[in-house]
């Protein structure tokens, strides 16, 4: 048996079924210009989990571990997007509109591609979702299963939305899932501290969360186990 040092107790690392999520490192959030900043936040926040995202998602490559990238955005008629998403809001840019970096939060639009940082690979799955959740009318589901996942590495922004959705959602499917707390953020630091307090309550009802460090030293444990 190999664990993570997690809170609230180790979280235990399969033989099989361990896979990386990535949630929502799309420019639009993360970069000047963008549908983020547009909003009035401060996407350096944001920006400082991208180092740690990348170590995490290098090492995965190394191991050879599924690895799920999740990107927001909807079809260019905005058909799969519902009204009331669509009028949320007071800002001056919804989605849909042009912005500095394309149409915000539209499929295929420059700013709603992956930061150049993360960038997927050849062998990595790319998940379009219309919704918050990255379960919500996408084949995450099916792809998860087919690669025979049952526990996740969750990293990605922003933590009190997607992120939290995404998770809660997995959860109810039966996956057993551990937030990277340094490899998420929010615009609202409180926020992204009350979600993963929320996450790990009572015997971690959603899951756990552990920082990259120990996940790293876990997951170099594991290859050391499974190697022997």
């Amino acid at each position: 048996m190999v664990l993570i040092s997690a809170q609230p107790y180790d979280y235990e690392l399969p033989v099989k079924g361990l896979g990386l999520l990535i949630i929502d490192m799309q420019r639009d959030f993360l970069e000047p210009g963008g549908f983020g900043e547009a909003l009035g936040n401060d996407i350096s926040y944001l920006r400082q989990i991208v180092p740690t995202v990348q170590q995490l998602l290098k090492t995965f490559r190394r191991l050879q571990l599924p690895i799920f990238h999740t990107i927001e955005g909807h079809a260019p008629d905005l058909s799969d997007c519902p009204n009331s998403k669509l009028q949320r809001g007071k800002g001056n840019l919804k989605i849909g509109d042009r912005g500095s970096m394309g149409r915000i939060l539209v499929l295929g639009e420059p700013g709603n591609a992956i930061i150049p940082e993360l960038s997927p690979i050849a062998r990595e799955f790319v998940i379009s979702k219309p919704g918050k959740g990255a379960f919500c009318r996408t084949h995450l589901e099916k792809l998860l299963n087919e690669q025979g996942v049952s526990h996740l590495i969750i990293t990605g922004v922003t933590t009190e939305v997607c992120v939290q959705t995404t998770m809660r959602e997995a959860n109810d499917r039966g996956m057993e899932c551990l937030l990277v707390e340094d490899a998420t953020a929010s615009y609202f630091p409180d926020f992204k501290q009350s979600t993963l307090e929320m996450i790990r309550a009572q015997g971690g009802i959603i899951g756990w969360t552990a920082t990259a460090a120990e996940v790293l030293e876990g997951l170099a444990s594991w290859q050391v186990k499974l190697a022997a």
